[in-house]
């Protein structure tokens, strides 16, 4: 999260409750907002269009789209999310800022036309009428702007600005979804209009935070290109962990309890929901990461490191080293503490309110609900473990990790197909623990030789990964001398 620890700090060290909850206010809004968003939408939109007479069928289209578009859109970003997070911390590190928003309009150059092609068409087979496809290709291709300015907007320190874009976007979809259903009734695309425009609202006004912090060269597009050369690891890290978040929920539309909704579009409900609802849970950790273990941990980990730039003699090092896996192993055991009473809580708490709730919670779907918190805390845990991975860039370690839990939750889920649909929740949760205790027994290998790590294992010539990203860049470079030769 480029710059995000370092408003954090400043937040933290303030005091008052007030205080504490701006901070991890604003970690949640970064880490979480857009998703909570989606989740808003979904179950909102899903009432009023009810409420205006939307019949089931259509409801569960309109859902189902909905779904479809968020899924897709994390699923094909997160293959570019990771390198352009690393890309944009390394620029702010360097203090070139200018460049900033440049790498924004770059990469954007690339993902929206690719990601519209691919899922035009699956909408173009997928039996939807051209104005539904229509829009949910527009929502596609806001959620794709939306996920990346995500990478960037950790860097700006106005979360009230962050905070408003949220709030209007909900408000303005809700209301327009409201007013039309007032004078139209309900439709699947007045609904989806309305979810459109909130998500509009959001990617304009965001970017509008954007292009008011950072300055502007107005040069440097492609820079970001070559990264992804030398950072292919942490695209597969991005997609393999979207992957194994999310297959068991595409697989289980074709089990038992799933069914066909309209062309291409599945659903199994009962599933969904449990799934959607046990998914929040680990915001927990999520939250409690950038907000604890990064801000608590950098001051550490930063002098550490410090230390080898010909600073500090051995005993200085070993000393740091040792003050750094103290607060490490503290930070982890506190988030792993927190998510496990949290999910306990949501266990005995939250199904009684969603048992009150109008979602027809019964007990099949409060299996689901149970068995899926727990991998979903499991998960929650051991994506941390991954992430500290990243920290120490240790990038080949935590690739094998998701690659890990990526093949195992959609393996698993494949064979419980096989099994009474009651079981399908099991699938993901031993996934999940299986990815915890491979992210365990990583770290634990790899701090344990910090000092070889750092200066035995690195080459001695660096090495400089050239692979297509490097060979756009320098096509893009030399289009960009012809010009300005004209």
């Amino acid at each position: 999260m480029a710059g995000i620890g370092f408003e954090l700090k400043k937040l933290f060290k303030a005091t008052g409750v007030l205080s504490m909850l701006r901070a991890y206010g604003y970690t949640g809004m970064i880490t979480a907002g857009p998703m909570i968003l989606g989740f808003i939408f979904l179950l909102s939109i899903q009432v009023i269009a009810e409420r205006f007479g939307l019949d089931k069928p259509n409801t569960e289209l309109l859902v189902s789209i909905i779904t479809y578009s968020l899924l897709a859109s994390m699923i094909y970003s997160s293959i570019f999310s990771m390198v352009m997070t690393r890309f944009v911390a390394d620029l702010l590190y360097e203090h070139k800022e200018a460049d900033v928003i440049p790498s924004l309009e770059g990469i954007l150059v690339f993902l929206l036309p690719s990601g519209i092609v691919l899922w035009g068409t699956f909408l173009f087979f997928s039996g939807v009428t051209f104005l539904q496809g229509l829009l949910a290709l527009m929502l596609f291709a806001e959620l794709l702007t939306v996920w990346t300015e995500m990478n960037y907007l950790s860097a700006i320190k106005d979360y009230r600005g962050i905070l408003l874009s949220y709030v209007v976007s909900i408000v303005l979809a809700v209301v327009t979804a409201q007013v039309g259903g007032y004078f139209y009734g309900g439709s699947i695309e007045l609904m989806l209009i309305s979810v459109v425009f909130g998500y509009g609202v959001m990617m304009t006004l965001d970017m509008a935070l954007l292009y008011g912090f950072f300055p502007n060269s107005q040069k440097n597009f492609f820079d970001f290109l070559p990264w992804f050369d030398e950072y292919s690891d942490l695209m597969v890290i991005g997609l393999t962990s979207n992957i194994g978040l999310f297959a068991h929920l595409v697989i289980a539309w074709f089990g038992g309890i799933g069914h066909r909704i309209k062309g291409l579009f599945y659903a199994a409900p009962e599933h969904d929901i449990s799934a959607l609802f046990a998914f929040l849970t680990i915001l927990i950790t999520t939250i409690n990461f950038v907000a604890s273990v990064e801000v608590n941990l950098y001051p550490k980990y930063r002098k550490y490191y410090d230390l080898f730039n010909g600073h500090g003699s051995i005993f200085e090092i070993e000393q740091a080293e040792k003050e750094m896996l103290t607060v490490l192993d503290h930070e982890l055991i506190y988030t792993a503490r927190r998510q496990f009473y949290g999910t306990a809580f949501i266990l005995g708490v939250g199904l009684i309110i969603l048992e009150r709730l109008p979602l027809g919670f019964d007990a099949l779907m409060e299996g689901y609900f149970r068995i899926l918190c727990v991998g979903y805390g499991a998960y929650a845990v051991a994506n941390v473990l991954t992430l500290v991975l990243m920290y120490f860039t240790a990038y080949e370690d935590a690739m094998k990790a998701n690659i890990v839990f990526a093949v195992t939750t959609t393996a698993f889920s494949l064979a419980s197909l096989f099994f009474e649909a009651k079981y399908y929740g099991f699938a993901f949760a031993l996934g999940s623990i299986i990815y915890l205790i491979y992210a365990i027994n990583r770290l634990m290998v790899y701090t344990k030789r910090l000092p070889y790590h750092i200066l035995s294992a690195q080459p001695i010539m660096a090495v400089h990964k050239k692979g297509l990203g490097t060979k756009l860049y320098m096509y893009f470079l030399s289009l960009e001398k012809k010009r300005r030769s004209l």
